[in-house]
């Protein structure tokens, strides 16, 4: 009978390689598992490929070990083990004996020397054993029945006694004869100066041993080198014994024990749960199946009949020919939609729970069905008490917080509302312990159903003006790239950023500003800064502005019409940033330049929808200064806001010390750059960038704003401290941001979090007053025959399409809830301004 092979894991070592190799994995709260997470895939890959039957995992257990006694300075060179890391070391273990693995850990020895007494004890039962290690002095036990194997990136080394000889020259057993001449950098044993790796290489492999060399000093040649070995005897025979493994630890050994035991399933789940691992639970066989659910299938008279009794339905039917719903633990369908179900579906004061639902009234409605009564969003209420995750499908809520793994797509609709019944109950629950509540049924909610209206009403566009318009940047694009290709002298593909690279850096010879992997940048911020020095850079720029512009708005709207309501539908997405502001897609209307030419051109091309219609344009006017005048309550910047004053121009007067009157156009954009950078946590080295001065004078600047506003610095100082302790910042309504990173060790990461622990509040508050103000317009839109509709939401403006003859009475109703609907230390200010399209419109008095 043929025994099985032992696998021994050098686990410290492959700790530390994935701690290093793997960057910023954390969980959402901040708790870091990229050592973990590296340190599993190496497991779980010996797992699969190797089966073990017998497998030990052997760790360092403290810095100081017997070698410590003989040399002082034994590893005196390496740091303690990083916070980060070592914080995750316990985690491993635990994860480790889930698996059913034994640990074998011993004070004052190293990893290296458990493996080697482990492999020497099954080698004497005649059980061969392969070592799992990228460690060199690992290599000196490789014999005919111990291998090492090396897991590479590529392809994994195996090491037996011919591949060791073929890498070092040397038989395994000398490995320990040659670090004692050529000692060891990572451990801090020193080289002995004066024998190269080479020669010692030859003296082991000649003489035999270290010990050999010692004692045929008068045969060692040249002279040179026989003096540094006679000199150095001591440090030899020490660098020696320091290399040398210990083979004869007193450790129990048992095939019992090294037998690989039954995983807990139960337990990695709840590990990989907690550790946000989804990937590898996929293979657990207690990732959770889903139950089939019984299905009854109703008329719609019977639907009626049951809704109306319970007062609220769970509801998930894409399809409308046959919605599945839910009443208590029952789940129904009905078939083809009668007039009797839809009058339950239009009901407000029947109340839907599902996932989505935004996406279902939509559905409907291109169905002539009308969904009303808007109650709870599985998928909205997760956002407000996550909104840092990239995904918020109902499999990504059942693993957050039902620890269900359900693999995608792979749920009918009844399973789905079992689902959304079950999370309800767990979301309902943490919406109350976090205060969000109020929030949640005041406003999110709420505006599901305004954007559902914003997005099936629609935006109606000038095709004729954009047709026209791609000729014309056709005709300007053709232009451009003669004249790049004439300040060049030669012909090339401006697109192909190699290219273009050999054109700016090899012809011109302009100067390498920062590198990529690829080679010299050619971004936007190089190309600015080359702009300076040549027109070519300029032209590029050009090229590229427009030619983004015309691929994204000018040819793809028109694409994007739909044929039955000749409109564009874009989708207002609610769930898409972490401060709570909306954020839009197919298209992208928020990110359309409004500063150039052509910005203004394609805005243009947005139109009213009739003849009888104007648009109305509703703008916050610096909302986000407001804001931070209210929530730092400093009052030389509140008094400035209640006496209507020009902010910039105030800022600029008392940062230069000069009458407001006196303040020149420069002096005004340079404070306006500061009291918008400092809503952004801006730097001296970001406002000397922005202003293209010195830095010292930036920061001079920035000392000034404080000394002119000192609420504004205690707010900033007070925000950090908040976070700090918290984990986390609200806006005025509550609203939470998660900052994982805010007492991370890098700096540069932690700054960053710092900069989101000031901005959030402002910016977010800002978006929940317009989120306010957008559910309450549209009540009083309701109640009445406004003459009205809300079609657009960027940022801090709101766009409507009003009745000509409504203009005046419609514009003062929805400046009125602009700018009252929360009252601020300061007042707020709405501009107004009304035309038959985007761009060109005049001011409302």
């Amino acid at each position: 009978m043929v025994k099985p092979r032992l696998f021994l894991i050098d686990a410290t070592a492959f700790c530390y390689r994935a701690f290093y190799a793997i960057r910023g994995l954390a969980t959402t709260s901040g708790e870091p598992t990229n050592a973990i997470y590296g340190f599993l895939r190496i497991l779980q890959k010996i797992l699969k490929e190797q089966k073990p039957q017998l497998l030990g995992v052997c760790f360092d257990v403290s810095r100081k070990t017997f070698r410590h006694e003989k040399d002082s300075q034994y590893k005196s060179n390496r740091p303690e083990m990083p916070d980060g890391l070592s914080s995750q070391i316990p985690v491993i273990k635990q994860i480790i004996r889930a698996y059913g693995i034994p640990i074998f850990e011993a004070e004052g020895f190293e990893a290296d020397d458990i493996i080697a007494t482990l492999s020497q004890k099954a080698k004497s039962r005649n059980i061969p054993t392969t070592i799992i290690s990228s460690d060199k002095d690992l290599l000196q036990l490789v014999d005919e029945d111990i291998l090492v194997l090396s897991p590479q990136k590529d392809e994994d080394i195996l090491f037996d006694t011919v591949k060791v000889e073929e890498k070092f020259g040397l038989k395994p057993a000398q490995i320990v004869d040659l670090v004692a001449f050529t000692g060891d950098a990572v451990d801090n044993i020193p080289s002995i100066k004066g024998v190269s790796e080479k020669k010692a290489v030859e003296l082991v492999r000649e003489f035999g041993s270290a010990e050999k060399v010692i004692s045929h000093l008068d045969k060692i040649s040249p002279e040179k080198v026989k003096v540094a070995v006679s000199e150095n005897i001591e440090r030899i025979r020490l660098n020696r014994e320091l290399a040398d493994l210990q083979k004869d630890m007193d450790l129990e050994f048992s095939l019992e024990k090294l037998a690989l035991g039954e995983p807990d399933h139960q337990e990695l789940f709840k590990l990989f749960k907690r550790l946000e691992f989804k990937a590898l639970l996929k293979d657990l066989p207690v990732a959770d199946k889903s139950e089939e659910v019984k299905v009854e299938t109703v008329s719609g008279a019977e639907f009626c009949q049951l809704a109306k009794s319970s007062r609220k339905i769970f509801l998930d039917g894409k399809n409308p020919e046959s919605l599945t719903f839910s009443l208590d633990h029952k789940f129904f369908t009905v078939g083809k939609l009668s007039r009797d179900a839809g009058s339950v579906l239009v009901d407000p004061a029947i109340k839907k729970i599902g996932h989505d639902l935004k996406t279902i009234k939509l559905f409907l409605k291109k169905e002539d069905l009308a969904l009303e009564g808007l109650d709870f969003d599985t998928m909205i209420a997760a956002y407000l008490l996550n909104p840092s995750k990239s995904s918020y499908s109902l499999e990504e809520l059942a693993w957050d917080f039902l620890a269900k793994s359900v693999k995608a797509d792979t749920l009918d609709c009844a399973q789905r509302l079992a689902l959304i019944k079950e999370l309800k109950v767990k979301l309902e629950k943490q919406l109350e312990d976090k205060s969000l509540a109020e929030l949640f049924s005041q406003v999110e909610m709420p505006l599901v159903e305004v954007l559902g209206e914003m997005e099936a009403e629609g935006i109606k566009i000038d095709l004729k003006l954009l047709k026209r318009l791609s000729q014309e940047l056709e005709t300007r694009l053709a232009k451009l790239v003669e004249e790049i290709h004439g300040l060049c002298g030669c012909q090339f593909n401006i697109n192909s950023p190699k290219q273009l690279r050999e054109v700016l850096f090899e012809k011109l010879k302009l100067r390498v500003i920062k590198r990529t992997k690829s080679g010299p940048s050619t971004d936007e911020e190089v190309l600015k800064k080359l702009a300076e020095e040549h027109e070519l850079p300029k032209k590029l720029l050009e090229y590229r502005q427009l030619t983004k512009l015309k691929s994204t708005y000018v040819d793809a709207l028109p694409e994007m019409v739909d044929p039955k309501t000749a409109r564009i539908h874009t989708s207002f997405n609610q769930t898409g940033t972490e401060t709570g502001r909306l954020s839009s897609s197919n298209p992208n209307l928020q990110n359309l330049p409004t500063k150039t030419e052509l910005g203004r051109k394609i805005r243009e091309a947005i139109i009213a929808f009739s003849a009888q219609s104007l648009l109305l344009s509703c703008d916050y006017s610096q909302i986000e200064l407001r804001v931070l005048a209210h929530i730092s309550g400093d009052r030389t910047l509140i008094k400035a806001f209640q006496e209507n004053k020009d902010i910039h121009r105030k800022t600029a007067a008392l940062i230069y010390g000069v009458e407001e009157k006196e303040v020149s156009d420069e002096m005004r954009n340079s404070a306006k750059a500061i009291n918008f950078g400092i809503v952004y946590g801006l730097s001296s080295f970001g406002l000397s960038r922005d202003l293209n001065i010195r830095a010292e004078e930036a920061q001079g600047f920035i000392d000034a704003y404080f000394a002119t506003y000192p609420g504004v610095k205690v707010y900033i100082e007070e925000q950090i401290k908040r976070a700090e302790k918290n984990g986390f910042v609200t806006t005025i309504s509550g609203r939470r941001r998660y900052l994982p990173d805010i007492n991370n060790k890098n700096q540069a990461i932690r700054q960053f979090a710092q900069r989101q622990a000031v901005n959030t509040p402002i910016q977010g508050s800002a978006s929940d007053l317009i989120k306010m103000a957008m559910v309450d317009i549209h009540k009083l839109m309701r109640q009445k025959d406004s003459g009205g509709r809300m079609i657009l939401q960027v940022h801090d403006e709101l766009v409507f399409d009003v009745d000509s003859d409504s203009l005046n009475k419609f514009s003062a109703m929805v400046k009125e809830k602009m700018e009252n609907v929360l009252k601020l230390e300061v007042p707020v200010k709405v501009d107004l301004k009304a035309g038959k399209n985007w761009s060109e419109m005049e001011e409302l008095k």
